[in-house]
C-alpha cells in the first residue's frame, strides 16, 4: 500500500521516519511534566541517617551532663557574633572612664543632619514637636509636655547625656535604643544641636555671604 498526500504525491519514507521522531518526543517532554496522583506514602529515603539522627530537643533532659539540661549556658564573657561593642564612645556614648561625652564622636556631615531630621520627625517631634519646643501632636491630646530644647539647661548638656536619654528613657519618656538604631541616635543628637542653634543664632554665627544678602 503505497501512502499520498493531498496532491496525490508519494510520500518519502523519511518523511514517517520524522514524523515517529517528532511523537516520540511529544509524548517524552509531556510525561516528564506528569508528576503522578498525590500519595499518602511519606518519600522513600535511601540514607535514613540524617533523618532519624540522635539529638537533643530544646528544653529536654540530657543524662550526659550533672544538672541534668541540655540547654547550656554560654561560658561567662561569650559575645554573639556582629553584637561586640567595645566601643563604648559611640555605642555608649561615653569615654573610658564612663563620664558622658561632650561632643558625639561621629563627624558631623550634611547627610547625617539630613537624616536625623527625618528620624527626628517620625519619632521625637510627636512630642517634642518639629521645632523642638515641647509642644508637639501628643501634648494637644493630654500627655505630659516635654521640656523646651531651647532652655539654657538643655543648651548646655553634653551630646552624651542626649544620647544617653535617646537610648534609655528619661521620667516618662520611653526608651529608644529599641526603635532607633545607633547610628540614627547620633543623627538625631547631631540635629537636635542645629535645631538649638537656629533658635539662639547670633549674627555671627550666620555665613558672612548670607549676612550680607539678609542686610
Amino acid at each position: 500500500m503505497t501512502l499520498t498526500d493531498s496532491k496525490n504525491k508519494i510520500l518519502s519514507p523519511a518523511v514517517f521516519v520524522i514524523a515517529g521522531v517528532g511523537g516520540f518526543l511529544m509524548a517524552a517532554v509531556l510525561s516528564g511534566c506528569y508528576r503522578g496522583s498525590p500519595s499518602e506514602n511519606p518519600p522513600i529515603q535511601v540514607n535514613q541517617n540524617m533523618a532519624q539522627q540522635q539529638k537533643y530537643k530544646p528544653q529536654s533532659e540530657s543524662r550526659f551532663f550533672a544538672d541534668r539540661s541540655a540547654m547550656r549556658t554560654p561560658v561567662s564573657g561569650a559575645v554573639a557574633r556582629g553584637q561586640l561593642k567595645s566601643d563604648r564612645a559611640y555605642f555608649e556614648g561615653v569615654d573610658s572612664t564612663g563620664a558622658q561625652l561632650k561632643n558625639s564622636p561621629v563627624p558631623l556631615t550634611m547627610e547625617q543632619l539630613n537624616r536625623g531630621k527625618e528620624r527626628f520627625d517620625i519619632y521625637c517631634s510627636v512630642c517634642h514637636s518639629r521645632a523642638g519646643d515641647g509642644q508637639g501632636i501628643m501634648i494637644q491630646r493630654g500627655y505630659v509636655p516635654p521640656p523646651t530644647f531651647h532652655s539654657e539647661r538643655l543648651r548646655q548638656v553634653s551630646d552624651g547625656y542626649i544620647f544617653d536619654v535617646i537610648s534609655n528613657g528619661i521620667r516618662n519618656m520611653p526608651a529608644y535604643r529599641y526603635q532607633v538604631p545607633v547610628a540614627d541616635r547620633w543623627a538625631i543628637v547631631a540635629y537636635m544641636r542645629a535645631l538649638q542653634r537656629s533658635q539662639n543664632a547670633a549674627a555671627k554665627d550666620i555665613p558672612p555671604e548670607m549676612l550680607e544678602k539678609m542686610r
